[in-house]
């Protein structure tokens, strides 16, 4: 489907672009993932699992959180 009748449709009014989309090949760019492997000392690993239980989420997100707050602070400088 070309953009221009994906916006038609959606103009028209159809609910649903499930099936003019092949979701198990999509893709956001610049959000691709890479596996990096990272040592920490032990006291950093029982902090982020502590701070993990108290969030309710898992080590990865606690980390990619804080990494993620920090390179947005100084992107704005």
């Amino acid at each position: 489907m070309k953009a221009k009748e994906f916006d038609q449709a959606f103009d028209e009014g159809h609910d649903s672009i499930d099936e003019h989309i092949d979701w198990s090949s999509a893709q956001r760019p610049g959000l691709e993932t890479r596996r990096i492997n990272i040592d920490f000392p032990e006291w950093m690993i029982t902090a982020l699992d502590r701070e993990a239980a108290r969030l309710g989420i898992a080590r990865q997100a606690v980390v990619k959180t804080w990494l993620a707050e920090r390179l947005d602070q100084g992107r704005r400088g």
